[in-house]
C-alpha cells in the first residue's frame, strides 16, 4: 500500500520530483495552507500582481523550456491575471496555474472569495481547468495538468484548489514523464513539393525556436535556395535576421501578403500560422497560384490557413528526414550589414538607441522586447542571430515585457538579459521592478520613453484619424519609479551620451533600469 501523506506534502513532492523548486506568486487568505512547513528547497517568486506574476513564469519557463508552477488568488488573482495567462497561451508556455477556492465545507453558502465558476473564468486559455471533486484527488489533478500542459503544443493549464484540501490526506502521484515531441511527418510531400517548385519561399515563426529546430531551418533555406520571410507578431525569432537567406517580416494585412509571396510557386509555412493578420483586407488572403503547405505541432494553425494543406508533426525531425538524402550542404551564405541609421535632428532615434544596444550587449544574451515600435529597428540594427534568446509577446497584450525580463533572468543569472520596453508598455506591469530587486536578477531595463502610445500612429491613418485620444504619456520619471521600488536607475537624453549610459547599464550588478529619451 503506498505511504499516505497529506494533499500539501503530496503536492510539493510530485512538483521536486518534475524539478519545479520555484512557486510563483502572490500570496491570499486561502492559498496559506499550502505555506505550512514550506520546504527549504523550494523558492517562493513574489509578484506584486497576478498579471506580474504569471509574467515571471512565463518569462522563466520559456528560458528554461518549462514548465513552471504558479499560485493565485481565488477569483479575484485570477481576474487580475487573465490577460496574462492569455499571453502565456498565445506564447504556448508550459504554465502550472491554481488558484485558490474557499473551504468546502463553506461552498454552498456563498462565501466571501467564494469563486463561482473557476473552471469556466480561465476558459478559452488554457488546455485544462478542473477543481477536483475530492480533496485526495487534488495531487493527481496538477499531475494530469502538468501533463497536458508538457503536451505538444504547450500551454497554461489550470487547477482550483479549495482552501481546506491541503491538510487532507492524500497519496502520492507516481512518476510521470512528459510526452516526447511530434515525429517526422509529411516527409515525401515536402520533397516532392520542393522538386517540383520554381520559387519556394519559406514563412517561420516563433515555435521553430521553442521547438529546437532553428538550425534544421537554416539548413533547409540554404540547401533549397528559398529566400525566408519571418511571421509577424510572433513571440520568438525562428531564424537568424541577419542571415543572408533573412528577407524580412511579413506584413500584417492579406494584401500585403499576396504583393510579398504572390511570385512564389512553394510557400511552405515553418511553425507559424498561415497568415497572420491584423488588418482587414481583400481576399484573397492567399497567392492564388502557390500551393501553401504548413508544417508544425499545432493544428490551429492548420485549421485557421485560408488554403493550403499541413502537415502536424515535429520540425526538427521532418526537416532532418527531408535533408537526409539532399545534396550537400553549401557554404553558409555571408551575414548582412545593418543600413545607416536615420539622422535624429540631435535627439536618439529609437534606431541609434537600438544599434547602441548591440554594440554594448554581449553575444547571444537574452533580449526581452515590448516596444512595438522597435520591433522593426530591432531586426535591422540589433538583429537576433542566435536561438533560445528573444523573447516578447505573441498575444499582442502588454504587460509581459517587464515580468518576463526577470522571468528570463531568473533562469539564465550567468548572461546578462537587456530588456527593451516602451514607456507605455512598461506601466502595465511596472511592479516587476520589486521583483527584480528582490531577486537580484541580473537585468538591465532600457526603457524607450517617446512619451505616447506611438504604436497607435500607424493606426491612426489607417482608420482615416488625423489623431488619437488617449495615447499622449507625459510627465513618467521611470527613474524616480525604479528607485522607489529599489533599482537603480538613470536617464539620458543626449545622443552623444547614449553608448556610455547603455554601457554602464550593462555592466551594473543585479539590475538597472535607463530611460532613454527618444524622439
Amino acid at each position: 500500500m503506498a505511504t499516505q501523506l497529506t494533499v500539501r506534502e503530496a503536492v510539493l513532492a510530485f512538483l521536486r520530483d518534475q524539478g519545479m523548486r520555484h512557486v510563483f506568486g502572490n500570496p491570499g487568505s486561502t492559498e496559506l495552507p499550502l505555506f505550512r512547513g514550506f520546504p527549504d528547497d523550494f523558492h517562493y517568486v513574489l509578484g506584486l500582481q497576478e498579471s506580474v506574476v504569471i509574467g515571471l513564469a512565463d518569462g522563466y519557463a520559456q528560458a528554461t523550456g518549462g514548465p513552471a508552477f504558479i499560485n493565485l488568488h481565488s477569483a479575484a488573482g485570477t481576474g487580475h491575471a487573465m490577460g496574462a495567462i492569455f499571453t502565456a497561451f498565445k506564447n504556448r508556455t508550459p504554465l502550472i496555474v491554481t488558484a485558490g477556492q474557499q473551504a468546502r465545507s463553506l461552498l454552498l453558502h456563498d462565501p466571501f472569495l467564494y469563486s463561482h465558476r473557476p473552471t469556466e473564468l480561465v476558459q478559452p486559455y488554457v488546455k485544462y481547468a478542473v477543481e477536483p471533486a475530492r480533496a485526495a484527488d487534488v495531487p493527481q489533478a496538477i499531475a494530469r495538468a502538468w501533463f497536458q500542459a508538457m503536451t505538444y503544443p504547450r500551454g497554461p493549464v489550470f487547477v482550483s484548489i479549495p482552501a481546506d484540501d491541503w491538510d487532507q490526506p492524500a497519496e502520492p502521484v507516481p512518476h510521470r514523464i512528459a510526452p516526447a515531441m511530434l515525429g517526422a511527418g509529411g516527409v515525401d510531400t515536402l520533397k516532392q513539393a520542393f522538386a517540383a517548385a520554381t520559387r519556394p519561399v519559406i514563412v517561420v515563426g516563433g515555435e521553430v525556436d521553442r521547438d529546437g529546430a532553428w538550425e534544421a531551418v537554416v539548413e533547409l533555406a540554404e540547401r533549397t535556395g528559398a529566400p525566408v520571410w519571418h511571421s509577424p507578431l510572433e513571440g520568438r525569432v525562428g531564424f537568424p535576421q541577419n542571415h543572408a537567406s533573412f528577407a524580412g517580416v511579413l506584413s500584417a494585412d492579406p494584401a500585403g501578403v499576396v504583393r510579398t509571396l504572390g511570385q512564389h510557386d512553394l510557400i511552405v509555412a515553418i511553425g507559424t500560422r498561415a497568415f497572420t493578420f491584423h488588418v482587414e483586407g481583400p481576399r484573397p488572403y492567399a497567392p492564388p497560384n502557390a500551393r501553401l503547405i504548413l508544417l508544425g505541432t499545432d493544428p490551429e494553425h492548420g485549421a485557421a490557413a485560408p488554403s493550403g494543406e499541413a502537415i502536424i508533426a515535429g520540425i526538427a525531425p521532418t526537416i532532418a528526414a527531408l535533408l537526409a538524402d539532399a545534396a550537400p550542404r553549401p557554404a553558409p551564405r555571408p551575414t548582412t550589414a545593418p543600413p545607416a541609421l536615420p539622422d535624429g535632428g540631435g535627439r536618439i532615434t529609437t534606431e541609434a538607441l537600438v544599434a547602441a544596444v548591440a554594440r554594448a550587449r554581449a553575444p547571444g544574451s537574452p533580449v526581452v522586447e515590448e516596444a512595438p515600435t522597435a520591433r522593426g529597428p530591432i531586426a535591422l540594427h540589433l538583429p537576433i542571430d542566435t536561438p533560445g534568446t528573444f523573447f516578447t509577446c505573441a498575444s499582442g497584450g502588454l504587460g509581459f515585457g517587464m515580468p518576463g525580463a526577470v522571468g528570463v533572468a531568473m533562469a539564465r543569472p550567468g548572461e546578462r538579459t537587456v530588456a527593451l520596453i516602451g514607456d507605455g508598455s512598461a506601466m502595465y506591469t511596472v511592479q516587476a521592478l520589486y521583483s527584480a530587486a528582490r531577486e537580484q536578477a541580473n537585468l538591465t531595463f532600457i526603457i524607450i520613453n517617446n512619451r505616447r502610445y506611438a504604436a497607435l500612429d500607424g493606426f491612426a491613418a489607417h482608420f482615416g484619424l488625423n489623431s488619437v485620444l488617449g495615447t499622449d504619456l507625459d510627465g513618467l520619471d521611470f527613474v524616480k519609479i525604479a528607485e522607489g521600488q529599489g533599482v537603480p536607475a538613470s536617464r539620458v537624453e543626449d545622443p552623444a551620451a547614449l553608448d556610455e549610459a547603455i554601457r554602464a547599464a550593462l555592466a551594473a550588478t543585479g539590475p538597472y533600469l535607463l530611460e532613454v529619451g527618444v524622439a
